[in-house]
């Protein structure tokens, strides 16, 4: 979940959603337990992988910033299963880093209004190689329960896909 910090391909700013609400707090809604339901779309449009996600979030403040730890569980349509933790960090007031093992150096996001878009590499493995590819990551909070995710994917520059996420926080 990658955050100047954010321009990519791009002519969107997250900027443009700061009247939004409601106001994402990304250590009030990642914490706890949330579910998610994805699919990958390829530059076709067709759905080529879909998946389940279980996170559990926790934040704790350290050196008077906020870091929150997402435990990401990932179950595929296949049955495959795939494991991310990332490490969440806030830099400055709504502007954020983040790693993850397979993420190539660090995510950049930048959270306005009820928006957080992301912006980062990621070392992704397909048919046993792989691929550094980039990804341009937007949530949107949509109440205190529900947030909707698209990201684009792009090697060179070059459309690869999209990945669409709808996040659900249990009570």
């Amino acid at each position: 979940m990658g955050i100047a910090l954010l321009s990519g391909c791009s002519s969107t700013k997250v900027s443009e959603y700061a009247a939004e609400n409601p106001k994402l707090d990304l250590a009030d809604y990642f914490n706890g337990t949330i579910d998610a339901h994805g699919i990958f779309t390829d530059r076709g449009g067709k759905v080529v992988k879909r998946f389940k996600v279980v996170i559990d979030a926790k934040w704790t403040v350290q050196e008077g910033k906020k870091v929150g730890v997402l435990d990401e569980a990932f179950t595929y349509s296949d049955g495959s299963t795939q494991r991310r933790i990332w490490t969440l960090t806030e830099v400055s007031p709504n502007r954020y880093k983040g790693t993850a093992a397979d993420v190539v150096g660090e995510a950049l996001g930048e959270v306005a209004g009820n928006a957080l878009n992301w912006s980062y590499t990621l070392a992704l493995p397909v048919d046993g190689k792989v691929y550094n590819v980039q990804f341009n990551d937007w949530m949107y909070q949509m109440d205190d329960r529900v947030m909707l995710n698209k990201a684009t994917m792009s090697k060179f520059g070059i459309y690869l896909g999209e990945v669409t996420l709808a996040f659900y926080k249990r009570p």
